[in-house]
């Protein structure tokens, strides 16, 4: 499976996975969802990450701990 919506460039915050486009870590999302804050609330804190962007984000890191399992 390749990851479109996630990437990793090591001239942007160190390689740490980022939304395609921006320089919003894939972290910051889950940190928000682990610390009970909403989907919403991160969208209004971080406007340059599309709604549509954070599910594919999230469908696909389902899809990648699934495939582990397996």
């Amino acid at each position: 499976m390749t990851c479109t919506v996630v990437t990793r460039n090591p001239d942007i915050l160190g390689g740490a996975p980022v939304f395609r486009g921006t320089r919003v870590p894939f972290q910051a999302l889950l940190d928000y969802l682990e610390a009970g804050q909403t989907l919403q609330e991160f969208l209004d804190d971080f406007p340059t990450v599309s709604r549509e962007t954070t599910i594919a984000a999230l469908e696909e890191a389902k899809a990648l701990v699934l495939a582990h399992l397996e």
